[in-house]
């Protein structure tokens, strides 16, 4: 599974790359989606390259994601309580390995937003405009859209997990 973040907005933007970004419903900026590892989702990633972030995301960051963003239609997040009735599972645990493992897909959950809200990343993005590997934002960055995801949830969390405000 995918975490794909906009991290620009829509000014200059190419018509092929604002076409894909609205069928991924990345709307604006900070705002992530799960999607399936396949072909078409690679491609559709390429074209908006210089506009998104992605990588590979893990079972414990799609369970913090569940947790702390998720949230339902009306704006009610995803709680304990209607986790079992909503989606059918008993845990978090439990929802985010059957996303990884393709049996879910966060989309088809009953009542469920598909975008997931974030904050800015504590400590700002490197440059947007350049490619991950040569030290900015944009692009594919494997394993460490993990890294990315975790200073985006809560603010004023540092990666050690301490609160600092």
């Amino acid at each position: 599974m995918l975490a794909v973040i906009r991290i620009r907005g829509e000014t200059g933007i190419r018509p092929q790359a604002a076409k894909t970004a609205a069928l991924l419903r990345l709307h604006r900026i900070n705002h992530m989606v799960l999607v399936e590892d396949n072909e078409i989702n690679r491609g559709m990633l390429k074209v908006a390259k210089d506009y998104v972030t992605w990588g590979e995301i893990e079972d414990s960051t799609v369970e913090l994601v569940l947790k702390h963003r998720s949230q339902l239609k009306g704006h009610e997040y995803l709680d304990e309580e209607s986790l079992e009735e909503t989606t059918g599972f008993k845990s978090y645990k439990d929802l985010a390995k059957a996303l990884q493992k393709g049996k879910v897909k966060y989309k088809d959950i009953k009542d469920i937003v598909p975008v997931v809200r974030l904050n800015p990343p504590k400590g700002g993005f490197e440059a947007i405009r350049k490619p991950f590997n040569q030290g900015g934002s944009a692009g594919y960055r494997g394993k460490d859209i993990n890294r990315l995801i975790l200073t985006m949830l809560k603010p004023g969390v540092d990666l050690n997990g301490k609160n600092e405000n």
